[in-house]
């Protein structure tokens, strides 16, 4: 695959403004998410990014605004300059008092290694992670649907030391199922590059190489390369039985019928249930451990439930990422194990 930096870079140059007034907006955030692209806006509400090529959610926040959010990319052909307003957000003193009515006074104390554990990770990676602001967790639980809710009253601030990674995370909101021990959150994370010695730096160059390999990232990026078996992944469609483990391995993950590919993106025209495995790296024995799988098992293993398909562009990007669910191996690597959409391996 080519690296980013040989990849066609385009620009996106955009305008905030209050909805109603039409005034600029200052200081407004402006980010791709998932990546170290990032800026704010000036005093006539401008901003402007260069971007590798590839696709993008781009996220556009103010403080006390509704959240913006739109997918860009260098297939797209964008307007001279991006308008983008903003609407002022508004709760109701019935929606406060509902909501206040459900939270845990002592959420921290009771739930806070809980969130940590389901929302960084529990990865060797994810013990060197480090949430700077806590404080800023706030707890919900409904008795009646036995189920946990977090949301936060500003960014969520994560030291990653084991990839070098300052995260900050925009959660729109956790939940966690005790009825079906499922958990779920939606958020958007900006990365920014850690300062370091040359040492610790070629030190985290090898951390994101062994992160990034068999990574949903990297599964996604040489399937856009047609390059999947080559790179040690294994498909196979599952039977359509939820509860049958039996699948038929896909020989041909490139045929025509279910891959279409331009010369911008790929289209996977895939639907049902699917199993991921990577060959080249063995599993990580804590992954073994806490789903009690056999010590000798040689593969990372995911499955994939696909709704309706989706589209790859050249970074790893895919959309719509909710009609694409895993379990397994890639949704035990949480926010600990993520890279950047621009993160390059070397």
């Amino acid at each position: 695959m080519l690296s980013l930096a040989q990849q066609k870079e385009f620009s996106v140059l955009g305008k905030v403004i209050d909805s109603a007034t039409r005034q600029p907006l200052l200081g407004a955030s402006a980010f791709c998410q998932n990546t170290t692209h990032g800026t704010i806006t000036n005093n006539e509400g401008l901003f402007f990014l260069r971007l590798p090529g590839g696709g993008y959610d781009l996220v556009i926040s103010y403080t006390g605004y509704a959240k913006y959010v739109t997918r860009i990319s260098s297939n797209q052909v964008l307007a001279d300059t991006l308008v983008i307003e903003l609407v002022k957000e508004e709760k109701t003193m019935t929606e406060v008092a509902v909501v206040a009515s459900n939270e845990v006074a002592d959420g921290l104390t009771k739930y806070g290694s809980f969130f940590t554990d389901h929302f960084i990770g529990t990865t060797p990676n994810a013990s060197q992670c480090v949430l700077q602001n806590p404080e800023a967790l706030r707890f919900f639980y409904t008795k009646k649907r036995n189920r946990l809710k977090v949301t936060a009253k500003e960014d969520l601030i994560v030291k990653n030391y084991a990839l070098g990674y300052t995260i900050r995370y925009q959660l729109d909101s956790f939940s966690y199922d005790y009825n079906t021990n499922i958990s779920q959150f939606t958020g958007y994370p900006f990365f920014q590059e850690m300062d370091s010695t040359d040492a610790v730096a070629e030190k985290w160059i090898k951390s994101r190489a062994k992160t990034y390999l068999g990574s949903r990232l990297h599964f996604m990026r040489s399937m856009f390369d047609s390059s999947a078996s080559e790179e040690g992944f294994i498909v196979e469609k599952l039977d359509d039985d939820p509860k049958s483990v039996k699948g038929t391995i896909i020989k041909d993950l490139y045929d025509s019928t279910v891959y279409i590919a331009d010369s911008n993106d790929v289209t996977i025209n895939w639907a049902g249930r699917y199993r991921v495995s990577y060959k080249t790296v063995y599993p990580d024995k804590r992954f073994l451990e806490e789903l009690k799988l056999p010590a000798n098992t040689r593969m990372q293993v995911t499955l994939v439930a696909v709704t309706d398909g989706f589209v790859i562009e050249e970074n790893g990007y895919f959309y719509e990422q909710y009609d694409v669910i895993n379990t397994g191996y890639w949704a035990w690597k949480k926010l600990a194990e993520l890279l950047p959409y621009n993160y390059e391996y070397e």
